[in-house]
């Protein structure tokens, strides 16, 4: 297809194929011995249900840094709302970045399909007494995100369970590759300006058509703050001079309220965007905003139990000399 689109070449799959055999340039393709698999059926609805997950391969083929690619397919059409190159591997604040995106430009979809990543769900073993009280544990950042916004979270029990968007890495690992080396794109910023003409023209000649007409995505609500729902939040003591610590020593100052003497020793939730920037509310009313410094690593997150929950007490250690117990 791109040589008959950029070089006028009219060859048939054949000649390729022969072509590159006698080049000794072997297919990148695994050949497995056949195993029955039974196909599960589209969903019905455009909307109903989008897979997501990440893959990080050498897009760019030695001409810059590996990169990450993010994305969604929906289940029903197979089309690719949001895909979106990062530098860092999966991480919540990329995921948070790419749900913005659909919430956005396409609305809000009824569930969402993903493997068993840290990022999606908990995988260790720490219940606090809040949690045993709840019988479940608190979720994970993003969990709390699709939560806000009535997304079901669906976990894969298999990569092949999730075959439709594993199937779409391989097929951009050919065709968004080749894309990206025409244009001998070496960084992020041009990988994404490649991927944001290609998924148009990918959704075009491949998605097919729903068994349903219309959409299941629900229209996005205009009084959800939506810098609050995409964000890593986390809780903090005011201390006694109205400062906050977040992340690993950065100290903010916040300001004084009008007619308020005071809030030190009061809780606050820090809400970090993917981008960096900071905002503090104090019982959801907004404290003080930061714009993330100049130069500033990647946004990093932890689940809600290492980022807010209370500190493990070492155990207490007893000892015994000449039949008397010390501590």
């Amino acid at each position: 297809e791109k040589l008959k689109k950029q070089e006028g070449l009219g060859l048939s799959r054949q000649s390729v194929q022969r072509i590159l055999r006698e080049a000794g340039l072997a297919s990148p393709q695994k050949r497995r011995a056949p195993k029955y698999r039974s196909r599960r059926e589209r969903r019905a609805q455009e909307g109903t249900m989008l897979q997501t997950d990440g893959s990080t391969h050498d897009w760019l083929e030695e001409r810059g840094a590996k990169l990450t690619l993010l994305g969604f397919i929906d289940d029903a059409t197979g089309k690719v709302p949001v895909a979106r190159f990062q530098e860092e591997p999966e991480d919540t604040a990329g995921y948070m970045r790419i749900t913005r995106q659909v919430v956005e430009q396409v609305g809000i979809p009824l569930s969402i399909y993903r493997d068993r990543h840290s990022t999606f769900q908990r995988n260790d073993e720490h219940w606090s007494e809040q949690e045993q009280l709840a019988g479940s544990q608190a979720p994970t950042q993003l969990g709390r995100c699709w939560q806000e916004l009535g997304i079901t979270s669906i976990a894969a029990r298999s990569a092949q369970a999730k075959g439709r968007v594993e199937r779409l890495w391989r097929t951009f690992q050919d065709r968004l590759v080749s894309e990206l080396r025409l244009v001998a794109a070496t960084t992020v910023e041009q990988a994404n300006a490649v991927l944001e003409r290609f998924l148009p023209e990918y959704n075009e000649q491949f998605a097919k058509p729903a068994r349903q007409t219309g959409g299941a995505y629900r229209k996005l609500d205009v009084r959800l703050d939506l810098d609050y729902i995409f964000a890593l939040r986390y809780e903090r003591v005011v201390n006694p001079d109205h400062t906050i610590v977040v992340g690993t020593g950065l100290r903010v100052q916040l300001p004084a309220l009008a007619g308020h003497k005071g809030y030190a020793g009061k809780t606050v939730e820090v809400c970090q965007q993917p981008n960096g920037d900071l905002k503090v509310y104090l019982e959801r009313r907004l404290l003080h905003c930061q714009a993330a410094e100049p130069g500033a690593g990647p946004v990093r997150a932890h689940d809600l139990r290492r980022a807010t929950g209370p500190r493990k007490k070492k155990p207490v250690k007893t000892y015994t000399f000449a039949g008397r117990a010390a501590i």
